[in-house]
């Protein structure tokens, strides 16, 4: 069961690898992120909870356990499902309960805790990756605390787009006269609006001619896109922002050289695209264990600010007003990243 936002449920996907390897493998989670894991192979059924309204409401937790079991029934699985709670809520302990799972495993921090059968350490110093998949009784994926420390590797996350949204963007960068052409992807937008670094347009304007920029995001995030586009000038950005599914966005991602990006959701897309990535901290940190998986990324962050971090999501305005956190970040050293994690490796003969 998971039910928190998009980039938890990619970070999610070695859980479920591990998990499939046992057995069939049902989740849970919002109408948001379904489609993600729609096309994942190591997904037997998807269901959806949609948490708005009146999730707590005896109906919706009963009508969606009844789901469920009936679905399990027609595949005849034996005994009783075991629930891995990688959303450690009350209302998701329930509707394990209300399942039929003897089995409930989740976090010794999480508020249903009391509900759980068994309580696994939520391990601070590890990536989430590792701490979800650490739910799992015996993880194929080991490491030093190192390799699993929240600021490195941790294990692979993988994403599946469909046939359909390869298509969708074989025709988006077909409109746009880039196929074969080198993209640079940026993400400029989050729901939270101190995360969302103010610099982006000079950005783009100072990489365009290193390849076609595209903007990537969902439809709330058009505007501050036709922003940055405006930056980069008439025809030579590609507004992909509202166009694509989720896994057609992860698909577009991994056709580019680089993804940049605020601490959102896209990052994990690129993570599980295995596209290089440059992600951009302000008010969180990647200390929180949510950085980029790519096997080639950086961090831009201010480090010598002592008020960072101030929020562990991002609050809508800087507590106390300056936002040095995002400001502060130059274009010019961000654009140095970008250039470092796009830089050709030289093989070393033996």
């Amino acid at each position: 069961m998971q039910t928190s936002f998009l980039g938890d449920v990619v970070l999610t996907t070695p859980l479920l690898a591990e998990l499939a390897a046992r057995g069939p493998v049902d989740v849970v989670v919002t109408p948001a992120a379904a489609p993600l894991l729609a096309t994942h192979p190591d997904v037997r059924t998807v269901f959806t909870y949609d948490k708005k309204g009146h999730p707590f409401a005896p109906a919706t937790l009963w009508r969606l356990a009844r789901s469920i079991r009936l679905a399990q029934a027609r595949a005849g699985d034996p005994g009783s499902p075991i629930a891995y709670l990688a959303q450690g809520s009350v209302r998701s302990a329930l509707l394990a309960l209300l399942v039929g799972c003897h089995e409930r495993i989740g976090f010794a921090t999480s508020g249903g805790r009391y509900l759980y059968t068994r309580r696994v350490p939520y391990r601070e110093n590890a990536h989430h990756a590792a701490r979800l998949l650490s739910l799992a009784e015996a993880p194929r994926s080991t490491g030093s605390a190192d390799e699993l420390s929240a600021s490195s590797s941790g294990p692979r996350v993988l994403l599946y787009p469909a046939p359909s949204d390869v298509a969708a963007v074989d025709a988006l960068l077909g409109r746009a006269g880039a196929a074969g052409s080198p993209l640079i992807a940026i993400a400029p937008g989050s729901v939270w609006g101190t995360k969302r670094w103010p610099h982006y347009p000079a950005l783009a304007a100072a990489l365009a001619r290193d390849g076609r920029i595209v903007l990537v995001g969902s439809a709330a995030d058009t505007e501050i896109a036709r922003q940055v586009a405006a930056a980069v000038g008439a025809g030579r950005a590609i507004d992909a922002t509202g166009q694509l599914t989720l896994l057609g966005s992860a698909e577009l991602i991994r056709r580019a050289a680089v993804l940049i990006t605020n601490d959102s959701a896209p990052q994990h897309l690129a993570s599980a695209m295995g596209t290089p990535t440059v992600t951009l901290f302000g008010p969180t940190v990647p200390g929180f264990g949510f950085g980029p998986l790519a096997p080639r990324h950086a961090i831009a962050e201010v480090t010598n600010l002592p008020c960072r971090p101030c929020d562990r999501h991002g609050p809508r305005r800087c507590p106390l007003g300056h936002w040095r956190c995002m400001r502060d970040l130059s274009v010019e050293h961000v654009a140095a990243l970008v250039r470092q994690v796009t830089a050709p490796t030289v093989s070393v003969p033996l």
